[in-house]
């Protein structure tokens, strides 16, 4: 094995990434070594392209960045023993502290030391990928690289979804990006009744129609009051997934819920917004904040999911080389695709 790799990296605070070359990187006991297959284009990775507010305020440069991934462990750490070289791989990006009431109770994805591969500590965007064995995890032959590589956003998805019961339960999602889809198709998996998306993106909902059996609609041009009388719901949704980060979206779900629905919001909206508060007391709203996902909860929930039958595959729209990446990142930008992979092999 060369002790150089191809990767990609912030190298200045302005937009874009480069091509570079960087040492392999040199693991220590408790990790292991991954080749990287397969990386997914996030959300994330097009705030740290754009180098808006939030990137410049939070990634170091220079910086390896893409923290969503598929490999094979290549090297051990002396204290490795539960992994095997040759073993397939994703992992979870969040690298979490020890000291921390909440890591120290278990629920890893709530300790506030936490930091992110590819955000603050170097990232997937490589040949060659150092991770704590910790995080990795395993993938079983039913679970492809290209599939492999869009857990860690699937996995956003699934905490989101199954914030709440939705068995026999209407759901709306607001939102069509990857996510939004991804936990449309979750909800529909586990026995929503009706599912309904929306968004303003035509092609985006034209996606979500492909991946999932849902009911798309375009609040630029459709009355979600319509939709409801039509799926013949006496009283409206009774859980909202708020994937958007757009306000209008979150007031429109508020509209849209029974007394005393459920939202799971993992959409950020730009700064601060308004939001009519007293219009969610009187209704008995309650919201949940959705980060992350459980480690590793959410990674069994959904790799046993995919075991059993739920379809995603078609939510990734564009497969290119990474040489291609900056092809990638403009079609990512323009809104007119679900997930890209970029191939490392």
């Amino acid at each position: 094995m060369s002790n150089e790799m191809k990767a990609l990296a912030k190298t200045a605070p302005a937009p874009g990434l480069d091509q570079i070359t960087a040492p392999v990187p040199e693991i220590g006991p408790d990790d292991v070594l991954i080749r990287i297959r397969k990386t997914g284009i996030c959300g994330t990775d097009i705030h740290i392209w754009d180098w808006d507010d939030w990137a410049a305020r939070t990634v170091p440069v220079p910086l390896i960045t893409g923290h969503e991934f598929a490999g094979e462990i290549v090297e051990l750490g002396r204290n490795v023993t539960d992994l095997a070289l040759g073993q397939r791989v994703s992992g979870e990006g969040h690298l979490i502290g020890k000291h921390s009431r909440q890591s120290r109770a278990g629920k890893f994805h709530l300790d506030p030391e936490t930091r992110g591969i590819g955000v603050n500590e170097q990232g997937a965007f490589a040949e060659y990928l150092k991770l704590p064995a910790f995080n990795a995890v395993p993938l079983p032959d039913a679970i492809d690289d290209d599939i492999g590589a869009i857990l860690d956003p699937l996995g956003n998805a699934v905490h989101t979804a199954l914030s709440f019961d939705l068995v026999g339960e209407d759901v709306l999602v607001a939102g069509a990006g990857p996510i939004g889809i991804m936990a449309a198709a979750v909800a529909r998996h586990v026995g929503a009744r009706h599912v309904v998306i929306t968004d303003i993106n035509p092609d985006r909902l034209a996606l979500a129609e492909k991946v999932a059996d849902v009911t798309p609609v375009n609040v630029a041009s459709e009355d979600l009051n319509d939709v409801i009388a039509s799926l013949k719901m006496k009283e409206g949704f009774d859980i909202g997934l708020e994937m958007s980060g757009n306000q209008r979206a979150l007031d429109q779900m508020v509209e849209a819920l029974v007394m005393g629905g459920r939202i799971a919001l993992l959409g950020i909206p730009p700064g601060k917004s308004p939001v009519d508060w007293s219009r969610i007391v009187f209704k008995a709203i309650t919201i949940k904040g959705v980060y992350g996902r459980e480690i590793f909860e959410t990674w069994y929930k959904m790799i046993a999911m995919l075991e059993n039958g739920l379809d995603i595959r078609n939510v990734i729209t564009h497969r290119m080389p990474v040489d291609d990446y900056r092809q990638g990142f403009e079609i990512m930008k323009s809104g007119q695709s679900g997930k890209i992979v970029l191939d490392w092999t």
